[in-house]
């Protein structure tokens, strides 16, 4: 009998909406903000030298948060250059936030932005087409390396489009994540469909190295407030059930034997800690720059 499980993915909606809950129930954007804020400005210190124009790429920019951060700190070690901000995102929602977001922002004079409604693939795939190889001063991947189904192929193209001072910055969930625990024992299990796939840095770390690409990694630490999910028939509990396993319903779907599985899993140290009678979920992430 087929198993009534499906990827979350399936459901758009669903996934949006539990994705939401994530970010409001997690320090995943607090983190990145802080790296952005003290970090950043180290290692984008030379992409623009001796440029009147700096270009840069974000690749699943998403509703642009982080994107605009970014951007902020560009403009402040480079004040009153020029930006060309590319975005490429397949979600036509996303893309909408965007724009209202840059459209509420002050001080974007002096930034231009194109968005591009395709997956990395599809875009790599037009610029071929179009014969056109644009060298970019900086590329960056935040949280979306897990949508893409050649992942090293993925990296491989976008490297090759670095100029010489420029840098790639991946941002995804760190080896050393309860998302690795969780995903290594049960990734089998959920219905993964090709539109997603479980990697974390030290795949990714893996797929650098035998390139023999040079690198710097720095690890952010971030938790996510799952205490609801153990709260039988709560709707917020079931959808963080539901993006923790990448599964649309996975409390009404899954068979008995695997939930039971998974909540003793997510109760686990490897996976959460118990803090003020919460149980935080590790969801530590890796942000890792690499060289032209």
């Amino acid at each position: 009998m087929a198993s009534p499980m499906r990827s979350l993915l399936t459901d758009p909606a669903r996934y949006l909406q539990s994705f939401r809950l994530f970010l409001r129930n997690s320090t995943e954007h607090q983190c990145m903000q802080e790296f952005m804020e003290k970090q950043l400005p180290a290692e984008i210190a030379s992409i623009g030298n001796g440029k009147s124009t700096i270009n840069i790429l974000s690749v699943g920019g998403g509703a642009g948060e982080i994107d605009l951060l970014i951007l902020s700190k560009v403009q402040a070690r480079y004040p009153g250059v020029t930006i060309n901000n590319d975005v490429i995102d397949p979600s036509a929602d996303q893309i909408s936030k965007y724009k209202e977001r840059v459209a509420e922002t002050s001080g974007l004079e002096n930034v231009k932005f194109t968005w591009h409604e395709e997956t990395a693939y599809e875009y790599e795939s037009r610029m071929n087409a179009e014969k056109k190889s644009k060298k970019w001063d900086f590329i960056h991947m935040i949280q979306m390396l897990y949508y893409v189904k050649d992942i090293p192929a993925t990296i491989r193209y976008f490297h090759s489009l670095l100029e010489a001072q420029a840098k790639l910055l991946i941002i995804l969930v760190s080896g050393t994540s309860g998302w690795e625990t969780l995903w290594k024992k049960f990734g089998s299990s959920f219905p993964l469909d090709d539109l997603c796939s479980y990697v974390s840095s030290a795949h990714i770390k893996t797929i650098l190295d035998s390139a023999g690409l040079k690198y710097q990694v720095h690890e952010l630490p971030s938790y996510m407030d799952i205490t609801s999910c153990f709260i039988e028939g709560n709707e917020d509990g079931e959808l963080l059930l539901d993006f923790l396993t990448e599964t649309c319903q996975f409390s009404k779907t899954a068979p008995p034997d695997l939930k039971r599985q998974v909540m003793e899993e997510l109760r686990k140290p490897e996976c959460s800690e118990k803090r003020d009678g919460k149980v935080l979920f590790s969801n530590n992430l890796s942000v890792i720059v690499i060289e032209p």
